[in-house]
């Protein structure tokens, strides 16, 4: 679980709390209000979906939130339903694993599992079967969207008729924007730095496995990987998937929780190991890493060699993307002439060679500042993905000032916006087409409210009401 949904899952459990206390204050009688297929929908749902709301600040205008929240939940049953007759399934691996992970959150934020079943009134057993279905109901959910959107795209013709007709203020805004390419030099490690690392990590070995010192206070002393030495280097639980093979290979062959690994080398530097808990395909352990110090001389090498490069590039000895290919260490670039890919999943132009400026690793936006369209920097130290140093040269490609989104500029942008109209509008056709068929029954209480999808109202044959 990443840091932002980590702090998520925290915020939504105290929220959850405040819901439980107000709704056993408010004595909630409780009885079903709308009944979808075979399933209901119960007062005391809706009333905790108010609360929620309420406590987390969602603004729903001048709608009854009663009749939002019972027909947001009825929609849900729909996808749920038709999933059932699709044999739409999810990974429950992967259900098992979120869940897990979720509550052992909630359960270090609470104190004890005990104080987590006394918060929720359940055994930790139910609260955790409670969090396991709407964690799939939600997948499944998901999923059966997926499904019915799968075949839907945009054409070009479309594309431009969608642009044409949405309002100018709907336009988004597109921050400036830039394209780079870069030259990478890895300055080399000395022997004796590595030789140094590894007997520092042999001591500390030695020291935990002779009782002298705990792995947890020598990793909160003296590891390099900021995310974990204030925990005392402990990890968390992960798959095998997401470690460097040979990372992963020691780890999970481990077999005690007391001694520690050989000394593992990574892309992020040297590190030892201890096992804290196996538990099936995750594994989550304790670690101390130590990346070896680049030499002054080293950093001096590259960064007269960098020299060199740039200026054969600026005489036009050679180019840019010929200089790439042949002096450039960066995997990553090397074979895309040296232009960087944005992989933010959250920009809008991830997959694509466009930046925002804040969203480019800071070393090369500083770098960047006072250039134009064309020029190149002068070598600089930058720090990777990885943690670790190296020299770089960086050419500014192409600057794009900020402005609303235009066909000419951001079709990218206007496609994705296209196509998302277009699915969402079929989502809405299905959703009014399972109403039809679907046995659906609203409790008098709600059957006045202005509903999205009017059709959960089924109107009498004879009176047409």
């Amino acid at each position: 679980m990443n840091k932002f949904n980590f702090m998520y899952a925290v915020a939504t459990f105290v929220a959850f709390l405040l819901f439980s206390t107000a709704l056993k204050a408010q004595n909630v009688i409780d009885r079903v209000v709308w009944m979808v297929g075979d399933e209901p929908i119960l007062l005391s749902d809706v009333e905790y979906q108010k609360l929620r709301m309420r406590y987390e600040g969602v603004d729903i205008g001048d709608m009854n939130p009663d009749c939002f929240i019972a027909e947001t939940i009825a929609t849900q049953m729909l996808f749920l339903n038709q999933a059932k007759i699709d044999s739409i399934t999810v990974d429950e691996n992967i259900i098992n694993r979120r869940v897990d992970a979720y509550l052992e959150s909630l359960v270090a934020q609470v104190g004890s599992k005990q104080k987590l079943e006394e918060y929720f009134n359940k055994k930790y057993s139910q609260i955790k079967e409670d969090q396991r279905r709407i964690f799939r109901n939600n997948d499944i959910v998901t999923a059966m969207q997926d499904a019915i959107v799968k075949n839907i795209s945009v054409t070009p013709s479309e594309i431009r008729d969608f642009y044409n007709k949405i309002p100018q203020d709907s336009v988004p805004f597109v921050p400036a924007r830039a394209e780079v390419q870069l030259i990478i030099r890895r300055p080399e490690i000395k022997l004796s730095e590595i030789d140094r690392i590894k007997e520092r990590l042999r001591g500390f070995a030695a020291d935990v496995n002779s009782g002298k010192s705990s792995f947890s206070t020598l990793a909160r002393l003296y590891s390099e990987d900021a995310k974990t030495a204030s925990l005392g280097g402990e990890y968390g639980f992960v798959a095998k998937s997401s470690l460097e093979s040979e990372f992963a290979r020691i780890v999970f062959t481990m077999k005690g929780t007391e001694k520690v690994s050989p000394i593992i080398q990574t892309e992020e530097g040297f590190h030892i190991v201890q096992l804290i808990e196996k538990r099936g395909d995750l594994v989550n352990f304790r670690h101390i890493l130590l990346r070896p110090q680049l030499s002054n001389e080293a950093l001096e090498t590259e960064r007269i060699k960098l020299d060199s490069i740039a200026t054969l590039i600026t005489s036009g000895t050679i180019s840019f993307s010929e200089a790439v290919a042949t002096y450039s260490q960066d995997d990553k670039t090397k074979n895309n002439e040296g232009l960087l890919v944005n992989e933010n999943y959250q920009s809008e132009s991830v997959g694509s060679s466009l930046f925002q400026l804040d969203e480019l690793p800071q070393d090369i936006s500083s770098a960047i500042s006072s250039l134009r369209v064309g020029e190149l920097s002068r070598p600089f130290v930058m720090t990777n993905e990885k943690g670790n140093k190296q020299l770089a040269i960086v050419r500014l490609t192409n600057r794009y000032e900020a402005h609303r989104a235009n066909l000419q500029e951001d079709f990218r942008i206007i496609k994705n916006m296209a196509l998302a109209d277009k699915k969402n509008k079929r989502i809405e056709e299905w959703i009014r087409e399972q109403q039809k068929t679907t046995f659906i029954e609203v409790d008098p209480s709600m059957q006045s409210c202005d509903f999205q999808y009017p059709g959960w109202i089924k109107k009498n044959a004879a009176t047409g009401k």
